[in-house]
């Protein structure tokens, strides 16, 4: 199945603009392909405003987010990859969704334990 984050982005984008409110979007800045303007990020991390007033040629895509927003007067390319998105939430409130960290490109989730462990059985006790 294709992943559900930018599914869930696009939704919680809609949610919040509905309701008038004005969507951030928290960026891990540190990761590859990440375009934002430079000194933009702080730890490693940047909050854009992502509100239909704020920006131009927005775009949520399978694979990224893409727009055009001025920083410091100067519209700039704002390009990020769906796995660096961290979490969509309302100014106003904070109502939104975090989103868990993507490892490694192309690497799975780890479904079954590792070979040197072994699984772990639950334990049941009869109660008299």
């Amino acid at each position: 199945m294709t992943p559900n984050r930018p599914y869930l982005l696009r939704a919680l984008y809609e949610w919040i603009s509905d309701n008038g409110l004005t969507p951030y979007l928290l960026v891990d800045a540190g990761v590859e392909g990440v375009r934002v303007p430079p000194g933009a990020a702080k730890d490693g991390k940047v909050i854009l405003n992502i509100a239909a007033r704020a920006v131009g040629q927005f775009e949520i895509s399978n694979e990224r987010v893409h727009f055009l927003a001025r920083f410091s007067g100067v519209s700039q390319v704002v390009d990020v990859p769906m796995g660096a998105v961290l979490a969509i939430y309302a100014q106003e409130n904070g109502q939104g969704m975090m989103f868990q960290a993507d490892g490694a490109p192309g690497e799975p989730p780890p479904t079954t334990p590792a070979p040197d462990e072994s699984p772990k059985r639950p334990h049941l006790r009869v109660i008299k």
